[in-house]
């Protein structure tokens, strides 16, 4: 049976994120530029999972910044930080639930803020649908990585949480 790639559509992104997080290793972000698509392999995420979790921004409630957080899901939240990089993160799970997943790395591309670069990312997706009618989307290409490949780690760069930053929420593939 030939698998046919299909981009992933909101019911995919309607559930925790952190299965979000996981399952997102292995997908493909794909970015429409003009003529051209760039289409890279997942290879990295954190889950930020509601209003509980002090590493995330909807914990700190409704704002104009993290409205987008509260739903739908399968929507885009792109935020800009330390006023030079533009961050790519996929909401989650239910309607008024602030969870997403960072897209951390893909392809060549590790670090968020270099992905985001090299595709052209910037705040005009924030709110989008994760669809290929706005030129960013995540397609299912039939990759497997297997789970021994995947390694959970704590999340980077989220200190100021407490408790919160030691939580296993990274998701990253370990070359063999």
């Amino acid at each position: 049976m030939d698998f046919k790639p299909h981009s992933l559509e909101r019911g995919f992104f309607a559930r925790p994120a952190l299965t979000v997080a996981r399952e997102l290793i292995g997908k493909v972000l794909c970015r429409r530029i003009g003529r051209e698509v760039l289409a890279e392999v997942i290879n990295e995420t954190e889950a930020y999972i509601g209003p509980q979790d002090l590493a995330a921004h909807g914990s700190k409630g409704r704002t104009a910044r993290t409205e987008v957080m509260f739903g739908p899901a399968g929507n885009w939240y792109v935020y800009f930080i330390y006023g030079i990089h533009w961050m790519l993160n996929a909401v989650t799970d239910d309607i008024d639930h602030p969870a997403a997943v960072l897209i951390r790395g893909a392809g060549p591309w590790t670090g968020p803020a270099k992905l985001t670069k090299a595709m052209s990312i910037d705040k005009s997706f924030n709110t989008l649908p994760i669809a290929p009618a706005t030129e960013l989307w995540i397609e299912d290409r039939g990759l497997v990585i297997r789970p021994r490949h995947i390694r959970r780690t704590p999340r980077i760069g989220v200190d100021y949480a407490g408790d919160w930053a030691k939580k296993p929420y990274r998701f990253v593939v370990e070359h063999a």
